[in-house]
């Protein structure tokens, strides 16, 4: 039986918490500014250090789950959520599309449709490793 608890609260997060997207913190000129469509390298470690704290939350604390098999706290959607939040950050290492190419390298912005792009590789990526690869990561 799988877990899809995991992979709803991950991507939910994912989308909600991209820098640039709803909110940016810290902004380029304020310390908060909203649906700008910009990030860069310390808005992210912020918001990927927001998104491991909502993720430990809710499913370490809270231990949301769609199913109930888990007893034992699994780290294993919590730092593949967290890798994945700052490897798939539109325009930190890549921008897929970019605003003028296909593929735009450390430029530091996103848009609408690099958003929903990259949520679907990180849909596609975590799925894979949480649900198909049985990726679990179990302590104490």
């Amino acid at each position: 039986m799988s877990d899809w608890g995991a992979v709803f609260v991950s991507v939910m997060l994912f989308i909600l918490l991209m820098p640039g997207l709803l909110i940016q913190i810290p902004g380029r000129g304020r310390f908060i500014e909203f649906t700008n469509f910009q990030t860069s390298g310390v808005s992210i470690l912020v918001h990927s250090l927001i998104y491991f704290t909502l993720i430990c939350i809710f499913l370490l604390a809270i231990g949301v789950h769609m199913c109930d098999i888990f007893e034992m706290a699994d780290w294993a959607p919590v730092l593949v959520g967290v890798v994945l939040f700052v490897l798939l950050s539109p325009g930190l290492l890549f921008q897929l599309p970019g605003h003028y190419r296909h593929v735009d390298f450390g430029g530091m912005k996103t848009n609408g449709k690099s958003i929903a792009v990259h949520t679907l590789i990180f849909v596609a990526i975590f799925a894979v490793l949480i649900m198909a690869l049985h990726l679990h990561i179990y302590t104490g």
